[in-house]
């Protein structure tokens, strides 16, 4: 039986960060748990066409701060702010009438994030776009943008089939278990005439520097290695290996 593991979790102390900031304890505990579910379940029936990706809580003594990140930060705005008024104050009254403030950050390449592509792969299959030309469609436009690699993987009554399978397209290099890696995950869920299908993204983006996230200390030199030995076919590790004339 596999063994399955979320990969934003999996990477929690190396490059991803917690997406619900605050500490509580006992009873409290419970109760902001279930106001973040709320508000996580409020902003996403809310905001189903806003390009939503992901969102972060973050509490203090008695505020929350909910950042978004989205793709489309005008629909979330709306014309002078009004939407923005309206969500303030429905998620007040989900969290008790604590001081809430709603920051917005925008994302500027929508095509690179996992969780979008998901999702954007979802609505095709609810319009009855063919899951292969969807899934290839976004593969194309991932590594045009400057992926590194993006893994995609479809599961359930593909094409309205009888018997639900999983099928899955690679391209690029997509190394799940390496930490160091900049990688993103998306989830999303198509809900079709014939069933549920799941969609999961996983996008490997390029790091700024171009070493693919090893420090250069850790990298070395591959021309300079003689800290570690000195000459492997000879030197101080043995000099010459020829049998020696012992007469």
């Amino acid at each position: 039986m596999g063994q399955k593991v979320n990969p934003i979790a999996f990477r929690l102390a190396v490059n991803k960060d917690w997406r619900s900031k605050w500490y509580a304890s006992g009873k409290d505990y419970t109760d902001k748990l279930h106001e973040d579910l709320a508000i996580r379940g409020y902003l996403k029936n809310k905001l189903v066409n806003a390009g939503l990706a992901r969102v972060v809580i973050e509490r203090a003594w008695n505020s929350v701060r909910v950042t978004l990140h989205t793709s489309r930060p005008g629909l979330i705005i709306g014309r002078q702010g009004k939407e923005i008024e309206v969500m303030t104050k429905d998620i007040t009254g989900l969290c008790k009438g604590a001081q809430v403030k709603i920051d917005i950050i925008e994302i500027r390449k929508p095509e690179l994030d996992a969780q979008l592509v998901a999702e954007q792969i979802a609505v095709q299959l609810e319009r009855r776009i063919s899951f292969r030309r969807a899934m290839k469609r976004a593969l194309q436009t991932a590594m045009e943008f400057g992926a590194e690699g993006i893994r995609l993987r479809c599961a359930g009554r593909l094409g309205g089939a009888d018997i639900a399978r999983a099928e899955g397209y690679r391209e690029g290099k997509v190394p799940l278990q390496t930490l160091r890696v900049p990688l993103d995950y998306g989830f999303a869920e198509a809900r079709t005439l014939y069933g549920i299908i799941g969609v999961k993204c996983w996008v490997n983006k390029k790091e700024d520097d171009g070493t693919g996230g090893r420090p250069q200390n850790e990298r070395g030199d591959r021309n300079n290695r003689g800290d570690r030995g000195g000459d492997r076919r000879g030197g101080d590790r043995g000099g010459d290996r020829r049998p020696q004339n012992r007469n």
